[in-house]
C-alpha cells in the first residue's frame, strides 16, 4: 500500500524493533498487512516472530541493492527533509 508509519524507538536493538513495529501494524486490517520488505539490518533478526504475530510474510532486500525499495529509500529522503536525524518525533 506504501503506507508509512513512523515509531520512536529507545534503541536499535531486534526486540524494540519488533515490538514497535508489532504495536504500529496490529491496527491496520489484515489486507493491508500483508507482507513487510526490509534491508538486511540486524535490528530485522526477529523477523519471524513479527511474522506470527501479525501473520505477515517479511522479504529481505539484497545486501547492497537499495534500489529494490526505491520506494522506501525515496519516502525517507522526503522525512528527512522535514525531520532530520535525531529530531524528538514526539516534539514534531
Amino acid at each position: 500500500t506504501r503506507l508509512c508509519i513512523l515509531a520512536t524507538l529507545p534503541d536499535a536493538k531486534a526486540e524494540s524493533v519488533r515490538k514497535a513495529l508489532t504495536e504500529a501494524l496490529k491496527y491496520l486490517p489484515a489486507e493491508l498487512r500483508k507482507t513487510l520488505t526490509y534491508d538486511r539490518g540486524r535490528e530485522m533478526s526477529e523477523h519471524k516472530i513479527l511474522e506470527e504475530d501479525l501473520g505477515i510474510d517479511v522479504y529481505f532486500c539484497d545486501p547492497h541493492s537499495p534500489w529494490q525499495k526505491g520506494t522506501c529509500e525515496n519516502m525517507n529522503g522526503l522525512i528527512r527533509q522535514y525531520l532530520p536525524k535525531g529530531i524528538d518525533l514526539n516534539q514534531a
